[in-house]
């Protein structure tokens, strides 16, 4: 898979409605409202002093507490929210444990479509989040942001009152403030056919691992420059891969970043691992695939395998497995790497640009890593 599922499903926004009770713009906006507040919350548990129990933002309570009546959350789904706020205080602790905190997050939600059937509605929301990190050990980037799709379900009571019932992400991306947990299934060996990339350990002490970024074949001060242009404005240059069922844009972004640098087309057939270009109007299996960018990658000798994540330096690339099930399922791109060794990465499918590898780490201490030094 390339990463990533349908973003937006395709209702027309703000469709009309006609079943009962009626959802007039009035109860679309607060529906609105309320996902924000879902999200403000979560993204503040993340934050230094804004997380502790019971609160969404420094010196207040949960945001979503304040919502009653016409439009409100059902009891399961408060302590659904409580247990995600839970775990992100949980993960915010253990970035603290590894230097890295957040001073301060900012999180906005737009509806982008509603539809209702009887006494049920659908909501699509789009989530844009900044975080802003904490100097502690100075040398971090300003700040990490996303966008991010969620699926809102709502439940009318006999009242006509609605009640939000669940929340769901509709990205396969990798949210800083995500708190759904993949499955985990065990290693399955793999069977005669592309080269294999080995596993990374993420193990913090990692020993040192020298990149020359000023000379050689590639300018990986141009990656990163690119990076930071495209992460949330996509290229038009390129097919926008996100919305294709199949997969999203994660390594098609990737691959457009390796581009920019001064990675080299090999043209051919498109489903041949052993070519790899892009363009407007046609794409090699391997520039936009993550697990054929793999094969193409190591195959060619473009890439080796860096035994550890916290190897990774500007222009590297990092892949995941998030099942273990010998199938990876995301690439990153590395876009910036702090004095004290921390590699961060940015990628579509879920848009973000220069989270720390340990906060993914910590948000997804069970997957396979694989890391790639260009």
């Amino acid at each position: 898979m390339v990463a990533g599922v349908a973003l937006v499903p395709n209702w027309s926004a703000g469709a009309a409605v006609t079943n009962d009770p009626t959802v007039d713009a009035a109860t679309k906006a607060t529906f609105q409202k309320l996902a924000d507040a879902v999200f403000t919350d979560r993204t503040q548990a993340l934050v230094d002093g804004g997380g502790s129990e019971g609160q969404g933002r420094p010196g207040g309570h949960r945001l979503t507490a304040r919502f009653s009546g016409k439009v409100r959350m059902s009891g399961t789904q408060t302590h659904t929210e409580d247990s995600a706020l839970s775990q992100l205080r949980g993960r915010k602790s253990k970035l603290a444990q590894l230097g890295e905190k957040y001073s301060a997050g900012s999180t906005t939600v737009t509806l982008d479509a509603t539809q209702v059937n009887g006494h049920h509605a659908k909501v699509a929301v789009t989530e844009s989040t900044t975080l802003t990190y904490e100097k502690v050990r100075g040398n971090e980037p300003k700040t990490t942001g996303f966008q991010a799709h969620h699926e809102l379900s709502f439940k009318a009571d006999q009242q006509g009152d609605w009640q939000l019932t669940g929340v769901r992400d509709t990205d396969d991306g990798v949210a800083v403030n995500q708190v759904a947990a993949p499955s985990v299934r065990p290693d399955t060996p793999a069977d005669d056919g592309p080269p294999e990339a080995a596993k990374s350990s993420t193990a913090r002490n990692a020993p040192a691992k020298t990149k020359n970024l000023t000379s050689g074949a590639y300018d990986y001060k141009a990656m990163a420059a690119y990076a930071a242009k495209y992460w949330s404005k996509y290229n038009p240059d390129y097919p926008d891969f996100n919305g294709e069922g199949a997969g999203g844009d994660c390594t098609n972004f990737v691959s457009q970043t390796l581009k920019a640098g001064g990675w080299k087309h090999v043209p051919g057939y498109t489903d041949d691992f052993h070519k790899w270009f892009g363009n407007s109007e046609i794409q090699s299996d391997s520039f936009v695939g993550v697990n054929e960018f793999s094969w193409f990658a190591l195959s060619s000798k473009r890439v080796t395998s860096l035994p550890y994540v916290y190897q990774l330096d500007v222009g590297d690339v990092l892949q995941m497995d998030f099942n273990r099930d010998g199938s990876k399922d995301h690439s990153m791109i590395v876009t910036y790497r702090s004095p004290q060794g921390v590699p961060y990465v940015s990628y579509h499918s879920t848009n973000t640009y220069n989270r720390s590898v340990a906060s993914l780490i910590a948000s997804y201490p069970t997957a396979n890593y694989f890391a790639y030094r260009t």
